[in-house]
């Protein structure tokens, strides 16, 4: 695959060359651009910096790093922005509705912005959950040559007493802890002041660096991108490389979705199983696929899952955090102990213009001693956390993350609440007990609108100590920091009228991650009769973003995707 020098200009030139465009060109001299510059094929730099969170917060930092590698060599680099929310932030609230529609609102401005402009390549660079899938996304959608850029992630905070590693996680299950009254209001804020301490995304296997790491074996980012400090020079010269990357895919004609074939999103699938990665993972994966125009479903997490065991010891359910695994030579090493076991195509092409194999012909073993990654003959898990579920509570799929500690069955009864923070409220002051399966339901993409995530209360089940007496259901979804018996992505949704609509208190409901199944112990006779009897709710917003989402949204066992071909 090569291309010649003009068709590496194929889309700037339209804007740029010639004596009817001389408008385009004398607006863009005062920006930066020269004579030469016209002459030059065009990177566009897709920062999603911002000050509205730590994740993002040194991302401009990176975009101009970024833009100097791309003008090294021979591009000429154009930096613009797009936004981006906080999750940690907004959590527990109705702003919580939207992070997710953040995602698409992100790939529809990149792509907005590159189609607009006539940018010939790209390099786009996320630091937080949402804005790194939508980077793919757009990647995708525009299927110019493109490199993406982890932001990377945050170093630990320290408690200062324990001197235990602590982050946004521990702050949420503090506040749990706090309720319970095994900690006072000082011991909470120890926790609160020491828990983030600057720049970077959250520094567990959460969404931010399971996405990272995903998008890596995907091979839409260079090497080890996925496992660097925030703040470190490794991270400046990764955000060079791939300007310079994104340069040298232009002259060789490789475009993003000759990379993002079905054997890589296998890859990414595999990686993230292997890393205890977040259920968020599922949700994003799919999106990109379908902006790839890969077919991939729900289902292939659970093919992919019977063989990929769970090898990383890290936070939430395990005691480590992204910084130790770079530590020890982050993603590289493991990926090279899942290929070397058949576990990863070695085939697909990636952004350096080599196959996996060969970027990792040269990667050796972790160190000895080392106890982050586990070697394949001694998993965490021989099979995989995320657990693809099916039942007459969940006809079209559920997604569970069950790592084996919380063990593989609980069966309960319903405790059932129409939103979280009603859940929350009831969580913390200790209406729900042992034995109680918590539903929480219109949550959902439709019916929340926005499918939050549901840290707050998981994070409250665990502070309480009540991380193995209860489970949690919802048609919303969990944080990459949930951890404990918890069941996510309930399809159909409770506000389409969905079985989870239809449950009542006291209901037994059984989830068992060894048959993959979410069932509620009522006759087919009674859910009839309660679904004759069920009504849609109204709209809980009838103008604006939201929605405009829940009437575009699919179902989360399609991705939630805002985008979906007409028939």
């Amino acid at each position: 695959m090569s291309s010649t020098p003009e068709s590496i200009r194929k889309h700037s030139s339209v804007v740029v060359d010639g004596p009817s465009r001389a408008g385009a060109r004398s607006m863009l001299r005062p920006v930066g651009f020269t004579e030469e510059d016209f002459t030059k094929p065009v990177v566009g730099i897709a920062s999603t910096w911002s000050m509205v969170t730590p994740c993002n917060m040194h991302i401009d930092q990176l975009a101009r790093e970024a833009e100097a590698g791309a003008n090294a060599a021979g591009g000429k680099a154009v930096v613009f922005g797009t936004i981006t929310v906080s999750d940690g932030i907004s959590m527990g609230t109705p702003g919580m509705r939207y992070s997710l529609v953040s995602r698409e609102v992100i790939a529809d401005s990149i792509e907005t912005v590159a189609g607009a402009e006539g940018f010939d390549a790209l390099v786009t660079i996320g630091g937080c959950d949402k804005n790194m899938p939508a980077c793919a996304m757009a990647m995708a959608r525009l299927n110019r040559p493109s490199v993406f850029v982890y932001g990377g992630t945050i170093l630990p905070g320290l408690h200062p007493d324990s001197k235990k590693e602590c982050d946004v996680v521990s702050v949420y299950e503090a506040i749990g802890q706090h309720s319970a009254g095994k900690i006072d209001g000082a011991g909470l804020q120890k926790v609160e002041n020491c828990a983030v301490p600057g720049p970077g995304s959250c520094s567990g296997m959460y969404t931010a660096n399971t996405m990272a790491s995903a998008i890596e074996a995907l091979g839409l980012s260079l090497p080890n991108s996925s496992a660097q400090i925030a703040i470190g020079a490794e991270k400046k010269e990764d955000c060079r490389r791939a300007g310079a990357a994104a340069v040298a895919l232009l002259k060789a004609g490789i475009r993003p979705r000759d990379i993002m074939t079905k054997k890589a999103f296998e890859n990414a699938i595999t990686v993230a199983i292997s890393l205890g990665g977040s259920t968020n993972a599922v949700l994003h994966l799919l999106a990109m696929a379908h902006e790839a125009r890969v077919k991939l479903s729900i289902d292939d997490f659970t093919r992919i899952g019977k063989k990929v065991p769970v090898l990383a010891d890290l936070k939430p359910s395990g005691k480590y955090g992204m910084a130790h695994l770079s530590r020890i030579g982050g993603l590289p090493p493991l990926m090279k102990m899942l290929l070397d076991a058949g576990l990863l195509h070695g085939d697909c092409l990636t952004v350096t213009g080599k196959t996996i194999a060969e970027n990792l012909a040269g990667v050796g073993p972790y160190p000895a001693g080392q106890d982050v990654i586990r070697p394949l003959s001694n998993p965490i898990k021989p099979d995989s956390h995320l657990r693809i579920l099916y039942g007459n509570l969940a006809p079209q799929g559920a997604v569970a993350k069950v790592t084996g500690k919380e063990g593989l069955l609980f069966s309960g009864k319903a405790i059932t609440f129409e939103s979280e923070e009603n859940a929350l409220n009831a969580i913390l002051d200790g209406r729900v007990k042992a034995g109680h399966v918590i539903v929480i339901r219109n949550e959902g993409p439709r019916g929340g609108p926005g499918m939050r995530e549901m840290l707050a209360p998981t994070s409250a089940v665990m502070g309480k100590g009540l991380g193995k007496e209860v489970a949690l259901i919802t048609d919303g979804r969990f944080s990459g920091g949930s951890h404990g018996f918890v069941v996510g992505h309930i399809t159909p949704e409770a506000f389409n009228g969905g079985p989870l609509a239809l449950v009542k208190n006291g209901d037994v409901i059984t989830i068992d991650a060894v048959k993959n199944e979410l069932s509620l112990a009522v006759p087919a006779k009674e859910l009839a009769a309660r679904r004759k009897a069920w009504k849609q709710k109204p709209p809980k917003e009838t103008r604006g973003v939201l929605a405009k989402y829940a009437r575009l949204v699919t179902s989360a066992s399609e991705g939630a995707v805002t985008d979906k071909e007409l028939p």
